[in-house]
C-alpha cells in the first residue's frame, strides 16, 4: 500500500504555475516544491512536466537542473532529490515495460532456466544477456519457481551464493533486483534500517527507498519497520535528518510536520 497522500482534485496547469514562480528570485522556494511535488503521484508530476514545458517552453527537470548549477550546488542538496522524484517515472516504465504479469507457471521452463541461471553464476558472467533477459521479463510466480529450482541442485539458494560474492558489483546489483522481486517488503525495511541505524545516516538509499517506494508499498515497509524495531519510521526519520529535506521524506512517508 502506498503512503503518498495525493488530492482528489489538482490542477496541473496551476502546479506549473506554482513551480515556476518558486523557481523565481534569489533561491528556490523548497517548501512550494515540497507541497506540490510531494503530493502528486506518478502520472500527475508527468502532467506537471508537459503543462510547465506547455506554459514555460522548458522541460521542468531541466529548470531544477539549472537551479544546482553553479557555485551553489553544494548548498541545494534537496534538489538532487526532486530531479529523482521526477524521473522515477521514466525509470519504472522502462523497468516494468516487459514484464509479464500473468499467474500461470511453466514447471518446464523453471528447470530450463534454473540450469541457465546456475550456469551463469558458476563462471560469474553476471551481465549475461540470459540473466538480464529472465530477471527482467519473467512474472513474479515464474521467477520463484525458477529459484526454487535452483536451490534443489546445489542446496543453497540463488541469492546466498550471490551474496558471497559481495566484492563483484554485477553480483550485488543482481542479488539486489532478486530479493526486491521476492520479498520487496523485507528487503526495503532491511534497507531502511540499515541506512538509519549505523553510524552517520546513509542519504542515499533512505532517499531512495522512500522515493521509489512512496507510491507502490511504502505503507506496508513503515508497518515492517515498526513490527521489527518498535519504532515508527517517521520518527527515525524525522532524528536522522533535518531542513527541507526531512520535510520532504516525511511529506512522502504520509506525515506532515
Amino acid at each position: 500500500m502506498a503512503s503518498l497522500v495525493v488530492p482528489s482534485q489538482v490542477s496541473v496547469v496551476e502546479d506549473a504555475e506554482a513551480l515556476n514562480k518558486a523557481f523565481k528570485g534569489w533561491g528556490t522556494d523548497e517548501k512550494t516544491v515540497i507541497v506540490i511535488l510531494g503530493h502528486r503521484n506518478a502520472a500527475q508530476r508527468k502532467q506537471i512536466r508537459m503543462a510547465y514545458e506547455e506554459i514555460y517552453q522548458e522541460d521542468l527537470i531541466k529548470r531544477l537542473e539549472s537551479e544546482i548549477s553553479g557555485d551553489f550546488e553544494v548548498t541545494k542538496p534537496l534538489i538532487f532529490i526532486f530531479l529523482h522524484y521526477l524521473r522515477f517515472h521514466d525509470i519504472y516504465a522502462l523497468v516494468t515495460a516487459f514484464r509479464y504479469d500473468g499467474t500461470e507457471v511453466d514447471g518446464r521452463l523453471a528447470n530450463s532456466e534454473a540450469d541457465i541461471l546456475r550456469d551463469v553464476i558458476k563462471d560469474k558472467e553476471y551481465n549475461h544477456e540470459e540473466v538480464v533477459r529472465i530477471v527482467s521479463t519473467r512474472s513474479k510466480p515464474q521467477l520463484l519457481a525458477t529459484f526454487n529450482r535452483y536451490r534443489e541442485e546445489p542446496g543453497t539458494s540463488i541469492t546466498k551464493e550471490l551474496l558471497g560474492e559481495s566484492d563483484n558489483e554485477l553480483a550485488v546489483l543482481l542479488y539486489t533486483a532478486i530479493r526486491c522481486l521476492v520479498d520487496p517488503i523485507k528487503y526495503f525495511e532491511k534497507v531502511l534500517r540499515n541506512s538509519i541505524k549505523k553510524i552517520g545516516t546513509d542519504e542515499d538509499a533512505l532517499t531512495r527507498v522512500i522515493v521509489t517506494r512512496a507510491e507502490k508499498d511504502l505503507q506496508d515497509i513503515k508497518d515492517l519497520y515498526y513490527k521489527k524495531n518498535s519504532e515508527l519510521l517517521e520518527h527515525a526519520v524525522a532524528k536522522d535528518t533535518t531542513g527541507d529535506y526531512k520535510h520532504f521524506l516525511l511529506t512522502l512517508l504520509g506525515k506532515e510536520d
